[in-house]
This record gives structure tokens, sequence and C-alpha cells, in this order.
């Protein structure tokens, strides 16, 4: 019997002739390092920002249509769930777009020594924290 594993192993170069490919190292070797945590969380935050505007767009819908809509949704959004929905909304929004000045800076060719890779990352998380903070604190004013 053949083994399916063996079989990927085969490759082809340009010329035609075989090789046996390299095998990728697999997570479980690598410690977590900031930087892939960092790009991790970047996609991560992009998703739940995507999923945050279909809130955006239910509570101005809502605005359109009638006070009882608009008051369905405000009641949700001052309830536990919808508090919390907020807060990572705005945790996801903060630490996209500072994430996103660090990789604006990467791309004019700054910051990629690996203290500087680090220094801009925890940056970001402080960054992210004090601005989230501030953002809930201003929105629990207005409620």
């Amino acid at each position: 019997m053949h083994d399916v594993r063996e079989a990927l192993m085969v490759g082809r170069t340009s010329d035609g002739r075989t090789v046996r490919r390299p095998l990728s190292p697999h997570l479980q070797i690598y410690k977590p390092q900031l930087t892939s945590a960092l790009s991790i969380f970047h996609r991560m935050s992009g998703v739940v920002l995507a999923i945050g505007a279909l809130l955006l767009a239910w509570w101005l819908v809502a605005a359109a249509t009638s006070d009882a809509a608009f008051g369905l949704v405000v009641a949700f959004l001052r309830s536990w769930i919808g508090l919390l929905l907020l807060a990572g909304w705005a945790a996801s929004l903060w630490f996209h777009f500072c994430n996103g000045i660090s990789h604006l800076a990467w791309d004019i060719g700054r910051g990629f020594t690996l203290p500087q890779v680090h220094a801009s990352g925890r940056l970001v998380l402080a960054a992210t924290a004090v601005l989230t903070v501030a953002t809930c604190v201003a929105a629990l004013a207005l409620l």
C-alpha cells in the first residue's frame, strides 16, 4: 500500500526532475512570538470590525425606521452584552488602527530591527489599552 504522506513529499523541479520536498516546521516547535501574535490579532480585529459594522448598520437602519426600532437597538446596546460588544469593537478598532500605523512605518522602511519591532509591538498593545479605556469611559459618560 502506498503511503499518501510519502506521495505528498515528492515534487518536480522546473526541468522535470523529481525531488523530495522539505518538511515545513510545525507551529508546535516555535515559541510564541509577539510579531506573530500581533499579526494574527490584526487579522482577527479586521473580522471583528466587519461584524461590528453590521451592528452599526442595524443602529442606522433602526434610527431611520422608527422610534420603536431605534429604542430596541439602544436597549440592546445598553445591556451588558451590548456594552461588551461595543467595548470589544472599540478595542478592535484601536488595535487595528495602532497596528496599521506600525505597518505604515514598516512600509517606509523603519523599525525593522528586532528591538524596534518588539518596542513597537508593546507600544501598539499599550496604546490600544489606553485608547479603549478612554473610549469606554467617554461612551459611558454619554449614556
